[in-house]
């Protein structure tokens, strides 16, 4: 909630449709995550293409600098709308909560996010030294100059967008 990514319902608004959570746990940090799997079979899917990750990564055999970067919060940087959220509300031992932001687990917050994140870079992957895939984010250069440009150019179109991009997960 402090995150902004979770609304607490009201005792006075009616609620049609809730969903169980599940709890995973990755490096002794706890994720919360909807059980969307009823809601997914239902959901009409979001047609745009998630990158072979194995054609992206035949441009880097010629790379002799490479940064690897994971994007911050993920799907919850963009919002949802207000029937999204009707339909995104989950049920803890406190209560009953909606998402405002989307959630992981829901179907097409993948291809949505790829979509997102390619509308933000489209410059930068026509240029053939950029992959995106989802959340994670590699550019690679082959002198060191034009790596701390473009380094700096991903860093400052991260920040001028609505997004905030980086994570403090970047490896050289």
């Amino acid at each position: 909630m402090d995150l902004g990514v979770l609304r607490k319902v009201g005792h006075n608004e009616q609620v049609e449709v809730i969903t169980p959570v599940i709890i995973t746990w990755n490096n002794r940090k706890s994720r919360t995550i909807g059980e969307f799997r009823a809601l997914n079979t239902y959901t009409i899917p979001e047609r745009y293409p998630i990158p072979r990750i194995h054609e992206k990564l035949t441009k880097l055999s010629q790379a002799k600098f490479i940064t690897a970067m994971d994007a911050l919060k993920g799907f919850h940087q963009d919002f949802l709308t207000d029937n999204a959220k009707k339909l995104l509300r989950i049920i803890v031992h406190c209560g009953i909560f909606e998402y405002l932001r989307i959630p992981f687990g829901i179907k097409n917050a993948p291809s949505h996010y790829q979509r997102m994140m390619n509308t933000i870079f489209p410059q930068e992957l026509s240029g053939w030294w950029l992959i995106i895939y989802i959340d994670d984010i590699i550019i690679f250069s082959e002198t060191w100059d034009s790596h701390l440009s473009r380094l700096e150019r991903v860093l400052q179109k991260s920040s001028t967008s609505k997004h905030e991009n980086i994570s403090e997960k970047v490896s050289f």
